[in-house]
């Protein structure tokens, strides 16, 4: 089972020395897989733990002034982490005070102190401590006095195109979930925990499973063909889901995911439910009142069922 640790300070981690992948890791795409497979491989052939350090918030969310989008949420990534062999996870507060640590007391406090480094593997463009003074050629430097290997990972292509998260948020953004897949190495899936609502969905004919987002940015807004798991079950379920801040009737602050699950009768609160986007439908907007807007769900039910390979008759009763 994999150990999860937040804090800089505290005794050694890994007493018998470790492989260390260092970086945010925002929805561990195959560039990061990739990564994460090769520091499992150097800590089996070097008789040591295979170490994941990342953060939270994601560097780039804690200095933006604007939403950031991420791909995954903590929990997601966590799972992540385990799946791909982490024996330890150093998940360290991006906050004030790490983001003043000089580049030179990471690598003292953390990698070395914290985690007993024998290899540092991080991207070629990897770029730690405060202002981001520290590089993959300080890795290089510091490796070589106080007994650590720095390492880069080469750049993972797909099409001749590079692996980026970046890339992946832009293609989930424009609806292309079918170009998304290929980069995470999975369909994009959003999981969170079933919670009440206040049941407008179930008066106008379709009852809606509620998943706030929390503190998490979408990459992704509107109306969508969807399939669902419950636990740890396949998202299989088909279903229709709007995530966005309902403009037409009890507008939300914060974006909500609402799912229907088609033909599904059961109580779905307190459960956790994981939603595989298949294809965009359209985008979010306001309708002159709650006919329009029921006539719309409709039509969306209907367009939903025939991607998914259900029959939109049944959508019609």
């Amino acid at each position: 089972m994999m150990r999860l640790s937040r804090d800089v300070a505290g005794p050694c981690l890994a007493p018998g020395g470790s492989v260390i992948a260092v970086g945010a890791f925002d929805g561990l795409h195959r560039g990061h897989q990739a990564l994460l497979a090769q520091v499992r491989a150097r800590a089996q052939a070097l008789g040591c733990a295979p170490v994941a350090v990342s953060f939270e918030p994601l560097p780039r969310a804690y200095f933006s002034k604007e939403p950031v989008p991420r791909l995954s949420g903590v929990r997601e990534k966590l799972k992540g982490f385990a799946a791909a062999g982490m024996a330890h996870t150093l998940l360290l507060r991006f906050d004030a005070a790490l983001t003043a640590m000089p580049a030179e007391d990471f690598v003292r406090r953390v990698l070395v102190e914290r985690l007993a480094a024998r290899e540092v593997w991080v991207g070629a463009d990897f770029r730690f401590g405060h202002k981001r003074a520290g590089d993959v050629a300080l890795l290089e430097r510091m490796g070589a006095e106080l007994g650590f290997a720095a390492c880069t990972m080469p750049t993972v292509l797909l099409d001749g195109t590079r692996v980026s998260a970046s890339r992946v948020r832009a293609l989930l953004a424009a609806g292309e979930f079918a170009g998304a897949a290929p980069l995470l190495g999975r369909p994009f899936v959003i999981e969170g925990k079933v919670e009440y609502g206040n049941q407008l969905g179930r008066t106008l004919g379709f009852p809606t499973a509620n998943i706030h987002l929390r503190n998490r940015v979408s990459p992704i807004h509107g109306i969508f063909a969807v399939r669902a798991g419950l636990g740890e079950g396949e998202c299989s379920w088909p279903g229709v889901a709007s995530l966005g801040v309902r403009p037409t009737v009890n507008q939300v602050a914060e974006p909500l995911l609402e799912v229907h699950l088609f033909d599904f009768e059961g109580d779905l609160y307190g459960q956790r439910m994981a939603v595989e986007f298949v294809a965009k439908l359209r985008d979010e907007r306001k309708f002159d009142g709650l006919d329009a807007l029921k006539a719309q769900m409709a039509h969306d039910a209907r367009s939903a069922r025939e991607i998914l390979g259900m029959n939109p008759i049944l959508a019609r009763a």
